[in-house]
């Protein structure tokens, strides 16, 4: 499929797989795709951030390569590395065989046949079917070595391999950088990107997020959920729950066959929502009925 050509297709393309979204994160997305600039998400856990680049490769038929970044994650590891075990193989064959000079032996070590090719590397290569969606997720895990070498290979959109040479993606892909804000990324990264906050939608665009993730679902089941989800990140929770969580605690509920929720309902199944003991502490009790009853409250005609 062709890039999209107006906002509002966007927007339908991301619906079509599932993804509501609003104006201004449509708007974003556009640009990042007509402007082939990569897109920088910010916002909580569990917001949809890493889903958009799902999104994004189906609606787009393309391919979706995902590096998972991690604390002393290198270039390296995101680009390349060689398949030592196969090259040692290959020696003590030579060796046995006395069949390959020193020079043809390194050579052939070297090479395709021997490379193991990771995320970095994978979204330089052609596709038939356009140019990936490259996913780097959770870019804040990482530190600013790896921040340095990134802002470098997305400037050029190519890599460099010592033993092969310079790499460069025939086409630029599409890139998505995630982060969840545990530390700051640095200005220049951001400023090769363009940048959105994914915020935690309001009640009647989570309703329609839980429609399309959740369609199964009663509407009747489903405003108390998202009511109750909505009341929640209201408290001093140490991680408020994710539209993640709603779509998750949702399908725990049609899986237990629930028709309204209660207090006890939720005592039994607040492991799907709050991923915290202490969290799930403070909903003991009467505090649990207390949040329902508000949920259900903002509920009622005005």
């Amino acid at each position: 499929m062709t890039i999209s050509t107006s906002i509002d297709a966007v927007q339908k393309m991301l619906s079509d797989q599932g993804y509501v979204c609003g104006r201004a994160l449509g708007t974003v997305v556009f640009l990042a795709l007509r402007l082939g600039r990569p897109l920088f998400l910010e916002g909580e856990a569990g917001v949809g951030k890493t889903e958009i680049a799902k999104a994004l490769a189906m609606g787009l038929n393309r391919r979706l390569i995902r590096l998972q970044c991690y604390e002393g994650l290198d270039a390296a590891s995101a680009v390349y590395e060689w398949n030592f075990p196969a090259q040692m193989v290959a020696i003590r064959t030579a060796e046995a065989a006395q069949s390959a000079s020193r020079e043809a032996l390194q050579q052939e070590l070297f090479s395709d046949e021997y490379l193991i090719e990771r995320p970095l590397l994978q979204a330089m290569r052609p596709d038939e079917n356009g140019a990936p969606v490259l996913l780097i997720d959770e870019l804040d895990r990482t530190d600013e070595p790896f921040e340095a070498f990134l802002l470098e290979a997305l400037s050029d959109f190519q890599v460099t391999i010592p033993e092969l040479g310079t790499i460069k993606a025939p086409e630029a892909p599409i890139v998505i950088l995630t982060s969840n804000r545990t530390r700051e990324v640095h200005d220049a990264l951001k400023r090769r990107c363009l940048y959105h906050w994914v915020d935690y939608p309001d009640f009647d665009r989570e309703m329609e997020i839980l429609s399309a993730r959740a369609p199964e679902a009663a509407e009747n089941l489903s405003r108390e959920v998202v009511a109750f989800v909505q009341a929640l990140r209201t408290e001093d929770l140490f991680k408020k729950p994710g539209v993640a969580e709603t779509i998750d605690w949702a399908k725990c509920l049609l899986a237990l066959d629930v028709i309204n929720l209660s207090p006890e309902v939720i005592a039994d199944t607040l492991g799907a929502i709050l991923k915290y003991q202490d969290d799930i502490q403070k909903l003991q009790g009467s505090e649990a009925k207390r949040i329902l009853d508000e949920a259900k409250s903002s509920l009622e005609p005005a």
